[in-house]
């Protein structure tokens, strides 16, 4: 049987009640899943069954069903996606043998051992999170490492749960905001003319202050320790964390994220760098004792099948990989409609003034980051109205780059229904044994300070003018 060949289409995907038809499907989707985020949903699989709603919605509205469901295919077959669905996977491979191998344990005895505590714990998360950001520039690379690491060595500090997810979120949060190497910052700059070298500087103005506020914050929301009250319960929580290493043994482990860290630096891909990490930390467990090779994996006799870390590893990114695609197959459907470029057309000619063209871009990127949940897409979709509305009244291509990168660095930071938020609840699954619950995207993206204090900073640039004066050639 030979497999059809898709033509370039001719026009737009089409749906019947024109743009209400092509966005009530979105509405499925983002109603369904803030009703479960606000009602604790376990995990992304109970997001499968809304997005599979939508999709079906979406099904029936089209005009051309066939036209829709290769742009389903379209949107789930991405680089992008394929990158972050291998990531997840090898991520789970690399956590299941950290924490069987004592390393989160080993970690709770070392905040213990230096008296980090509540707020100063989840301040020093922060702090961790955003210099292994900044100096990666990938979010997403910061939330697979350090989350299981840090999260779960909250509990015998007496870490506010919330707070700390939040802090780790929000590190990483500053580090797509801020780091030159980040794919917002190179697409930002890139489609407004602008040297990222400038472009960071001048973004330095609203960050650094959006920054400490957030430091200051979660030191404040992340609780001050073991009272009398709860005393028992980190007693306990350190009992189990001792139980779990016997001591500080497992922390040669700590070579594995500097191992990953240090190929991220040194520009090496993702997936490699998980997969030498992966690598290392079996040679490394197996050689110092602290995995058996029975644990990694093993076949039991007549029972088809396979158990051990590496197949519980893969098993933990089941849920966020299948939420990606289906997710990703309905920003396909939205792609291949013409409705982002006529919002863009739609605000052309609108702004009466430097603020009204910055209130224009704020909300033109922000419309478009909330359609398509792809920060990169939105931008680049975006840039050249912003770069045309910019240049007519004046404003600075690194004001106009600013606007852009920092917009996109906040709503998939802090609402439920985006890559982020879901990949970092992702992370707090496995950490009841060590006092830590599990939690949801809408919680963790609530407690993002850092995401919240940009909202807070973009606002006030726009209102006041704060940074507009702030010139480069075109």
């Amino acid at each position: 049987m030979s497999t059809p060949t898709a033509a370039a289409p001719s026009s737009p995907l089409a749906f019947h009640l024109g743009v209400a038809g092509a966005l009530l499907p979105f509405a499925v989707f983002l109603g369904g899943v803030t009703a479960l985020a606000l009602r604790g949903a376990p995990d992304e699989k109970g997001f499968w069954p809304v997005l599979l709603a939508a999709l079906i919605v979406g099904l029936l509205l089209a005009k051309d069903r066939a036209r829709y469901a290769e742009a389903m295919l379209d949107g789930m077959s991405q680089r992008i996606v394929m990158i972050m669905l291998c990531a997840w996977l090898f991520a789970g491979v690399l956590g299941a043998l950290l924490g069987a191998s004592g390393f989160v344990g080993a970690l709770a005895w070392t905040a213990r051992a230096l008296d980090l505590a509540g707020g100063a714990y989840v301040a020093a998360a922060f702090i961790a999170c955003a210099l292994v950001s900044t100096s990666t520039g990938t979010s997403f690379g910061t939330i697979l490492v350090a989350g299981p690491l840090l999260y779960p060595a909250g509990g015998a500090a007496g870490a506010a749960p919330a707070a700390l997810a939040g802090a780790i979120l929000a590190g990483a949060t500053w580090g797509d905001s801020m780091s030159p190497v980040s794919d917002t910052t190179i697409a930002s700059s890139g489609t407004q003319g602008a040297d990222i070298g400038g472009t960071v500087k001048a973004r330095l103005r609203y960050a650094v202050p959006a920054g400490l506020a957030a430091l200051l914050a979660s030191y404040l929301l992340g609780g001050g320790g073991a009272s009398a009250a709860d005393s028992g319960a980190v007693a306990a929580t350190a009992h189990v964390a001792a139980e779990v290493t016997g001591g500080p043994g497992p922390l040669v482990l700590l070579v594995i994220p500097a191992l990953v860290i240090a190929l991220l630096l040194a520009k090496r891909h993702l997936l490699e760098a998980l997969l030498y990490g992966i690598a290392a930390t079996i040679v490394i467990a197996l050689a110092t004792g602290l995995l058996e090779p029975s644990a990694i994996m093993r076949v039991e006799p007549g029972a088809f099948g396979a158990t051990g870390l590496i197949i519980d590893g893969f098993s933990r990114a089941i849920g966020v990989s299948i939420f990606t695609l289906l997710l990703m197959a309905l920003v396909g459907t939205l792609q291949a409609t013409d409705l982002l470029e006529r919002l863009v057309r739609a605000a052309e000619g609108r702004a009466g003034s430097a603020r009204g063209a910055e209130l224009w871009i704020v909300g033109t990127v922000s419309a478009a980051v909330l359609l398509t949940t792809h920060s990169v897409v939105a931008v680049l979709m975006t840039g050249p109205f912003a770069r045309e509305t910019g240049t007519r009244f004046g404003l600075s291509p690194y004001r106009c780059a600013n606007l852009l990168d920092l917009t996109v660095c906040t709503w998939p930071f802090l609402l439920p229904w985006f890559l982020p938020t879901i990949l970092a609840a992702g992370t707090t699954r496995d950490s009841a044994g060590l006092g830590m619950p599990a939690l949801g995207p809408l919680a963790i993206g609530m407690h993002n300070t850092y995401a919240w204090a940009l909202v807070g900073a973009v606002a006030i640039a726009v209102v006041t003018g704060f940074g507009r004066g702030n010139r480069s050639p075109r």
